[in-house]
């Protein structure tokens, strides 16, 4: 089969490898889609570590081709996946956060994923139910979006967004906008969206922010927007350290604030302790996301048609190695790599 490898930081290549065989317990897809998101590409700069040689792709949708031996699926079913490999075992699995299990594993980063035609999903994934059905009339570039939602899902729940929540998403790319359309499904509002490419502002405009602003403009809307207040819930959906003042400067008293990007290694903000003590603001951070949101985002994916305005992108498998460099470039927003519709 073909598929993209990972051969170094820096170097992606498609190449021909071996088809993979169902073990015991394991299910072979036929791969529709895989998303590609900016954990991907911190991988490709050397900012997050991944097994030398992998497939990448943790944004996966296929369908059942071949079953191994006691394999708990059903051929010929359309599915995503939620990509982690946990133990099952230990206390943070036990309360339902696979995403946290300390042995965890992840296809596209420890095992080989989905920018293949094909993918073996372990036996484990398998039997912990994380094949979720989805509805093969679904577009595949809109399923493959299952495990970033999730992941949004999980910051949406742990700022507490819900009916007429404040809300103000720092941050106005794909993870910014995935935000603003599920902040937008739980009711928020208003709902503030900081980004500096007007391009960016207007396509959150679009899909339902009550106002937009650059960095420098931030502080003065949030308050016009809030009474003088600030905003109750703050998603800070961009890696980058020096949006932290942008974040703390929109957030009222008694506010949330959630790192919810990843950032290079060695990132740092120094911090007006005082602004957390005296003013109770919560600062927290979210990575992936426990089970039940992957099962959630499922049933709300084939709802929200807003979902196919974030992916802009699409690439044949042969020519997957250039959705690094749209991502590289920030050409449109979010990219996927689509090999069966």
């Amino acid at each position: 089969m073909r598929a993209l490898r990972l051969f170094e930081p820096g170097n992606v290549r498609v190449v021909d490898v071996p088809d993979p065989v169902a073990g015991p317990g394991e299910v072979i897809l036929r791969t529709h889609a895989t998303g590609l998101c900016n954990s991907d590409v911190r991988v490709y700069l050397g900012e997050k570590k991944a097994a030398a040689g992998v497939i990448p792709g943790h944004e996966m949708t296929g369908e059942v081709v071949s079953l191994g031996a006691g394999a708990e699926a059903t051929a010929g079913e359309t599915v995503s996946v939620c990509p982690i490999l946990c133990c099952g075992r230990c206390s943070f699995c036990r309360e339902g956060f696979r995403n946290r299990c300390p042995s965890r594993r992840t296809l596209g980063y420890d095992l080989d994923g989905g920018i293949a035609e094909y993918v073996r999903i372990p036996a484990p994934i398998v039997a912990m139910g994380q094949l979720l059905p989805m509805d093969r009339t679904v577009p595949s570039h809109l399923r493959a979006l299952l495990e970033p939602f999730s992941c949004v899902l999980n910051s949406i729940e742990e700022l507490g967004i819900g009916a007429g929540v404040s809300t103000a998403i720092v941050g106005g790319g794909p993870m910014g906008l995935l935000h603003l359309i599920a902040a937008r499904a739980y009711g928020a509002g208003p709902i503030f969206v900081v980004e500096p490419e007007a391009e960016r502002r207007a396509v959150a405009l679009e899909l339902g922010a009550d106002a937009v602003a650059t960095p420098d403009e931030a502080p003065t809307l949030a308050k016009e927007l809030t009474g003088g207040e600030g905003f109750r819930a703050v998603a800070m959906a961009v890696g980058f350290a020096e949006a932290m003042p942008v974040a703390l400067g929109v957030a009222r008293r008694l506010g949330r604030i959630n790192l919810f990007a990843g950032f290079p290694p060695g990132s740092s903000h120094v911090l007006d302790l005082n602004r957390v003590h005296y003013d109770e603001v919560k600062i927290f951070g979210t990575q992936n996301a426990p089970f039940h949101l992957y099962a959630k985002a499922a049933r709300m994916i084939p709802r929200l048609s807003a979902l196919d305005r974030v992916v802009t992108n699409r690439y044949s498998l042969a020519d997957s190695a250039s959705a690094y460099a749209a991502r590289l470039g920030k050409a449109g927003l979010k990219s996927a790599v689509v090999i069966e519709p």
